[in-house]
């Protein structure tokens, strides 16, 4: 399955890619940069700063400055990875940023229950500005 996280919000593109992969199917994620987090530009840049310092370079938390990465990190936080059917399931998950080759003519997908449209309020930021500010 392929999913196009263009304009979707990032913790719900994560809670139905990790559902689909530990029911057994493999998924990829196109345009991870796209996907938004919503919240003030200031807060969230904030909370991410704050986490990226919390820990020791060389035994983490690692926060990831490419976009796919990012992403990825994210999907893992809700499977139960360190149990053997989560880090199966996560293995099933790969983020891309852009659109690879191999799926230009391919279908991809969307959720429409996690696009940015469904917001209460318009503030968010994209995954590709966070990484770029980190």
């Amino acid at each position: 399955m392929i999913i196009d996280a263009t304009d979707l919000i990032a913790g719900r593109l994560a809670s139905v890619v990790a559902k689909k992969a530990l029911l057994g199917e493999k998924i990829d994620v196109i345009n991870s940069g796209e996907a938004v987090i919503t919240g003030t530009k200031e807060d969230v840049l904030a909370r991410y700063k704050q986490k990226r310092a919390r820990g020791d370079p060389r035994k983490g938390p690692f926060m990831y400055k490419k976009e796919d990465r990012f992403l990825r990190r994210l999907i893992r936080g809700m499977l139960p990875h360190r149990q053997h059917k989560g880090s199966v399931a996560f293995k099933r998950v790969m983020c891309y940023i852009g659109v690879p080759d191999k799926f230009k003519d391919k279908k991809a997908e969307s959720i429409k229950d996690a696009h940015v449209s469904k917001m209460q309020n318009l503030k968010y930021i994209k995954v590709k500005e966070i990484c770029r500010l980190m």
